[in-house]
């Protein structure tokens, strides 16, 4: 029900700043064409918006022919979260990353990168992938993916609202400096929305992943190498739509400027220290 509830939550804030970028451009009509527009994304975002996040990183759908080891680790991992089977995808990428997406159990998809496969043993893998399938447990991918697809939208309408210009109720054109802060201010709100929900429920799924797995500590190690890893091999995919970071079990983005003031994943360190506390818990 609180999933529920933060999604509403998102749906409005993001429709809100629609509207205010709507109204910037074409007045008391603009804010109601914004409106209809944002309306359509959030029908369009609940249905495709994970077929969409696929399609940006090319991921590739793999069964148990194609990639019989990966496969059968999900599935098992899976059956021990008591979940629907999820479509497996493979990204080609080096850079070592994971994501979940759809919106719900029933319609879940994970996806990992063929870099993350290469340089994880199979405990960390499986801590890395139950981990994932701990989001779509907790029925909060849709969440990560409607944010993804609507953060990217905001930043396209600020742009195109800098570009042409604005209009303010009475039909006359808005100050430049104002567009300047609109272009600038809607899509850093945006990523502040994603954000305050990612952080926590990166957390949320670490230690559900950890519960799925059984192993704490593994999760642990695959965080601590994923990040040391991760550094010097930039995700393109990721560069091209950093909206999609927050999908991420580790944000892929170049950490310089806003994007590493604004990150919205909690630190590496944080995490591994709270799994290693629930280790020590279970021994």
């Amino acid at each position: 029900m609180f999933n529920l509830l933060k999604t509403a939550v998102l749906m409005a804030a993001i429709t809100a700043l629609f509207m205010a970028l709507g109204a910037m451009m074409g007045g008391r009509q603009g804010m109601m064409l914004a409106l209809i527009v944002a309306l359509g994304m959030n029908f369009f975002s609940y249905w495709f918006s994970d077929k969409l996040v696929l399609k940006m990183y090319s991921a590739q759908e793999v069964d148990e022919t194609s990639a019989p080891q990966f496969y059968r680790m999900v599935r098992d991992l899976a059956q021990r979260a008591e979940l629907p089977m999820p479509k497996v995808y493979l990204i080609n990428e080096d850079a070592p990353n994971a994501f979940a997406t759809g919106r719900n159990p029933e319609h879940a998809a994970v996806a990992a990168t063929t870099g993350i496969l290469r340089v994880l043993s199979e405990r960390e893998l499986r801590g890395v992938m139950a981990h994932e399938l701990a989001h779509v447990k907790h029925r909060d991918i849709l969440i990560s993916t409607v944010s993804a697809t609507m953060a990217g939208a905001i930043s396209m309408l600020a742009n195109f609202a800098m570009f042409f210009g604005g209009r303010n109720s009475e039909g006359r054109s808005t100050n430049p400096i104002v567009g300047l802060l609109v272009m600038i201010l809607a899509p850093l709100a945006a990523s502040l929305i994603q954000m305050a929900i990612s952080r926590a429920r990166e957390f949320e799924a670490d230690r559900g992943g950890a519960e799925i797995s059984g192993d704490p500590q593994a999760l642990a190690s695959a965080l601590q190498k994923i990040h040391r890893i991760s550094q010097g091999i930039p995700m393109e995919a990721a560069e091209r739509h950093p909206e999609t970071a927050q999908m991420m079990i580790m944000n892929p983005l170049s950490a310089g400027g806003l994007r590493g003031l604004f990150s919205t994943h909690p630190s590496t360190e944080e995490r591994v220290e709270k799994l290693l506390a629930m280790a020590a818990g279970r021994a």
